[in-house]
């Protein structure tokens, strides 16, 4: 794995992200605890030892010493998260991972940075319950003011004042800022108004604007704002009160009054002294957050109902765990994997703090789910392994069927990664074949910088395949896959955002050739389906590596009444490569360097 990353010079070369940086030509600003403990640098990653699996203590859990417990009257809070962004702020494929968890009360006078593969959290019920009288900051000083590598961190179930009158995050992918309240503006952009590639709000309330000057996607869902500044390519809100009016694709606003059917994602909070875990309800027709309306609908599992597992545990440990009938808690960490962790029995809970890592060793599966109820998949990374794995995570066996229409299962904040922190490789990295999955926030990325990077030496053909009938996916991330990045097989699917790139690296137009068609789509959806829906999905392209490349178009669809999409683009980053439609053969192609969208407003 790289603890460091090349020179900005190097950079300039390889960066997925630069390309955007040169490419997109808009002006951004025109567009208007207990006790402190020190922490390893990083987790051992040395052949785990199975153990027995005992409940944890609730009253008082051993979260291992990656995890950060602040109460109101702990000493020198501000010391210890500048200590811990210190080693993570430009850590971007290093192995140390922190949870920084807050008990309720009330902070003062704090600056909390948040580097790579750190999450900051309250323990309150509410976000309400911990407050910080300061900032939750993400900015791009290390990547030279540019945004568009600021990955794997996040915010969750705190209020915040900003000191400036305006919180700062500015983030790209899988960095969810959820169940956040911000009594104040919300600036979604890098100091100096420097490039940043989108990113997820859920179930926060913005008392004032939020601000993404130069982001170029960004999807909101089931949250309060009081106002939305601009939009560059690509903005969707679903059940967003205070939301900007539907006009994409000028300016390119995509907004639903409400999203079908949501299950807020599970967190970690304190009862008295007793730790819990809150199962929020689901939702139909949501819209605002599901804490605003006094005592959050749901249900609480003491933290005793849970094995606290750390780095070392091996997956028949965890497992064990399972058969107890005992859920997960996966502290910070690397948890290497020699067979699945696999999930039986219904209503289980998989929970991940701190981005918790798991590497799937001799090209096993790192999870799989029977075809049960409710089972909840939340908050880790699985990063491939150098042996080729069939799949990565698995929802429901092949050819799952059952109906879990009031009780689906719910895949949050997981994301997935091939190559970048070393050699890995996938044949396909989420698989998705149980009826009724919420997909609610996934990146998974075929990497196109790092270690372990090159269109064989990091081969994944695709990146989501969805099997299951009526899922739903809401914020979906899918990036450079050598073939399909998503293959939507299932009946009456629908997505609610959609973003995409494709493969830079593709060596030439035979590379990428599918039959008689150039290129793969970014979103295929079988010509066997008859129903299916998407808002708001994007697809971008910079063929770097051969420029001449044609992309015959980034959505393929079969032409039939009940098959709908609503406000697609594409996009060329700089004339590198090509679309010659948006879906199907509909829509005008992309030309020159001027990275300006093509689009359809409707299909068919």
């Amino acid at each position: 794995m790289s603890e460091h990353l090349p020179t900005p010079a190097a950079r300039s070369t390889l960066s997925r992200r630069t390309a955007l940086a040169a490419a997109l030509a808009v002006p951004a600003t025109g567009l208007l605890a207990s006790q402190a403990v020190a922490a390893p640098d990083a987790p051992s990653s040395q052949a785990p030892a199975a153990r027995r699996p005992q409940p944890a203590n609730a009253a008082a859990p051993d979260f291992g010493p990656n995890v950060i417990v602040f109460d109101p009257s702990t000493g020198g809070i501000q010391a210890k998260l500048d200590e811990i962004f210190k080693k993570q702020e430009s850590a971007q494929f290093g192995s140390a991972r922190y949870a920084l968890l807050f008990k309720p009360g009330t902070y003062s006078g704090l600056n909390a940075q948040i580097g790579f593969y750190t999450s900051i959290m309250g323990l309150g019920l509410t976000p309400d319950n911990t407050h910080i009288n300061g900032d939750v900051t993400v900015d791009a000083g290390w990547f030279n003011g540019n945004a568009t590598q600021n990955f794997w961190r996040s915010a969750e179930n705190l209020s915040l004042s900003p000191v400036s009158g305006a919180n700062r995050w500015a983030v790209s992918q899988a960095a969810p800022f959820r169940r956040m309240h911000v009594r104040g503006d919300l600036n979604l952009a890098p100091n100096g108004y420097g490039w940043a590639s989108g990113g997820y709000i859920a179930d926060s309330r913005i008392d004032g604007t939020v601000q993404p000057y130069s982001q170029q996607q960004w999807y909101t869902r089931d949250s309060s704002i009081g106002g939305w500044l601009n939009a560059v390519w690509n903005m969707v809100f679903s059940g967003v009160e205070g939301a900007p009016g539907d006009s994409f694709p000028n300016p390119p606003y995509t907004t639903l009054n409400n999203t079908p059917y949501s299950r807020e994602k599970p967190f970690l909070y304190l009862d008295g002294g007793e730790y819990k875990v809150f199962l929020p309800a689901l939702r139909t027709n949501a819209r605002g957050t599901s804490w605003g309306s006094g005592t959050p609908q749901g249900q609480s599992l003491s933290l005793s109902a849970f094995y606290v597992a750390k780095a070392g545990d091996s997956a028949a440990t965890l497992n064990a765990a399972l058969d107890q009938g005992l859920h997960l808690l996966l502290t910070p960490g690397i948890y290497h994997l020699d067979r699945p962790i696999e999930v039986k029995k219904a209503n289980t809970v998989v929970l991940g703090i701190g981005y918790a890592t798991l590497i799937p060793d001799g090209g096993v599966t790192a999870v799989k789910t029977a075809d049960v109820d409710g089972v909840r998949l939340a908050g880790f990374l699985v990063d491939a392994g150098p042996q080729n794995s069939a799949t990565l995570v698995e929802v429901g066996p092949k050819g799952a069927s059952a109906s879990h229409v009031g009780n689906p299962t719910t895949v949050q904040d997981v994301f997935v990664r091939i190559g970048g922190a070393g050699a890995g490789k996938a044949t396909t990295s989420l698989v998705v074949n149980s009826r009724h999955t919420i997909v609610d926030h996934t990146w998974v990325w075929r990497a196109d910088h790092g270690e372990g990077v090159g269109w064989e030496t990091n081969r994944a053909d695709y990146g989501v395949v969805v099997n299951g009938a009526d899922v739903l996916a809401t914020g979906l991330f899918v990036e450079h896959f050598n073939k399909y990045d998503v293959q939507w097989n299932g009946e009456r699917g629908r997505t609610i955002f959609y973003q995409n790139e494709k493969a830079y690296d593709a060596p030439n137009q035979a590379a990428i050739q599918n039959g008689s068609i150039k290129g793969f789509a970014a979103y295929k959806v079988a010509d066997s389906v008859t129903t299916h829906e998407g808002w708001g999905l994007g697809s971008y392209c910079y063929y770097n590596v051969d420029p001449s490349i044609v992309q015959e178009h980034g959505f393929a669809a079969p032409n039939k009444p009940g098959v709908k999409f609503h406000h697609l683009l594409v996009v060329s980053l700089g004339g590198k490569g090509q679309y010659a439609h948006v879906i199907n053969g509909i829509g005008a192609p992309t030309s020159g360097s001027g990275t300006v969208p093509s689009t359809v407003v409707s299909f068919p």
